[in-house]
């Protein structure tokens, strides 16, 4: 019997056990990569209906800019705006952290720490109101002002 025609049994299972191996590995370690970015995407989903939410203010004289981290619809009108909410315009800003904005009447109010900033004042308060399209901005609670 020719010697190069001869198959050695053992070095084909073994050859074989090898390339299944290698084989569950690969599988194994694309499944684990798979889970891991299942678990980043479900961990970076939040409960907002909107990310990163804009709107604005409108009347004669000025614009009021409006953005926030998340946005959830409360009713066809309204919109609870949470965390980092701003409200800009080229006369002043308020930060706060939770506001419903009434998107028909044009109207803001908070019930959360606030701080109004202007260049020729700074007022802190526990909430505020906006109305009358922006003309109109009442502070509630505790309410400091620093006139500069």
């Amino acid at each position: 019997m020719n010697s190069f025609l001869h198959i050695n049994r053992k070095f084909i299972i073994l050859f074989g056990a090898i390339i299944i191996f290698l084989f569950l590995i690969i599988i194994f370690y694309k499944q684990i990569n798979l889970n891991n970015i299942i678990e980043d995407t479900v961990i970076s989903l939040s409960n907002a209906d909107i990310s990163e939410p804009k709107f604005s203010i409108n009347n004669e004289s000025k614009k009021i800019y409006i953005t926030a981290s998340q946005g959830n619809f409360i009713n066809k009108d309204e919109v609870l705006l949470n965390e980092n909410v701003r409200f800009k315009s080229n006369d002043f800003s308020i930060e706060t952290e939770k506001v419903i904005f009434n998107r028909d009447k044009q109207t803001a109010k908070s019930k959360t720490k606030s701080m109004f900033k202007s260049k020729d004042a700074t007022i802190t308060s526990d909430g505020f109101n906006i109305h009358d399209n922006g003309n109109r901005i009442i502070f509630y609670g505790n309410s400091y002002i620093i006139l500069k």
